[in-house]
């Protein structure tokens, strides 16, 4: 397909203990479709060598690369990722639509565990296998579990290699309230993943509330990885848009 001239730029924000990689399938799937696409290591994951820190050093690493991008960004995050993206919005004029793939769409003042708290009760699977490093501030997912759970779509080789790039999480992240609101200003879209085992579709469904849109998907926590061109499709639509 030829490129998408008109396309606007997309920069992908990666969730929890994972890193720019965990978007490769579906910035070649983007490529295929003409959409130019961008991904990040926050600071700690994948070959950053910054140290863990709150999701407000997380969002001013998103903000640098917006600076870099320019305008009319289309700023996606993953799970934890979306926490990090209505942050940096809130700090950045570049950015075009914010896109929560089951991802945290927290309000001004909220934290991801202050609204998991005030939040209807519901388990996930995802609790099971973190271990906490209170030593270290940090956790860490059960790498025995963490491939079934979060990429069940995908070959147990994949899983394999996914799962040796996890990286540890710090507390400080989920704990630290976000600033701002974005969202009163710049259209958003949120993606539910309606057979997520890690974000609770429910949880999901009172973020996706607070959304220009909401699109459901049939899905686990990662359909850019089980799905990429599924998603890709999606997103080209979005970044397509005047």
């Amino acid at each position: 397909m030829a490129a998408t001239s008109s396309s606007r730029q997309v920069l992908l924000v990666h969730g929890a203990w994972h890193g720019a990689w965990s978007w490769a399938g579906l910035q070649s799937a983007l490529d295929a479709l003409g959409v130019a696409s961008h991904a990040i290591d926050l600071p700690g994951h994948g070959i950053s060598d910054l140290p863990l820190g709150t999701v407000s050093d997380d969002a001013d690493a998103v903000v640098r690369a917006l600076d870099v991008l320019g305008p009319d960004t289309v700023l996606v995050g993953h799970s934890y990722g979306g926490a990090v993206i209505t942050q940096a919005a809130s700090r950045s004029a570049n950015v075009g639509r914010l896109v929560y793939i089951a991802a945290f769409a927290l309000d001004d003042g909220e934290s991801v565990n202050g609204f998991l708290r005030a939040a209807p009760r519901h388990s996930v699977e995802l609790a099971q296998i973190m271990r906490p490093d209170t030593d270290h501030g940090v956790t860490t997912l059960d790498p025995s579990a963490a491939g079934p759970l979060l990429y069940p779509g995908v070959s147990s080789d994949q899983q394999a290699a996914m799962v040796a790039r996890l990286s540890p999480q710090s507390f400080s992240s989920m704990t630290t309230a976000i600033t701002g609101s974005p969202r009163s200003a710049i259209p958003s879209t949120y993606v539910v993943c309606n057979r997520d085992r890690a974000v609770h579709p429910e949880h999901q469904r009172i973020m996706a509330a607070r959304c220009t849109n909401t699109i459901e998907l049939d899905s686990d926590h990662s359909p850019f990885i089980d799905d990429p061109a599924g998603v890709a499709a999606l997103l080209r639509v979005i970044a397509i848009a005047p």
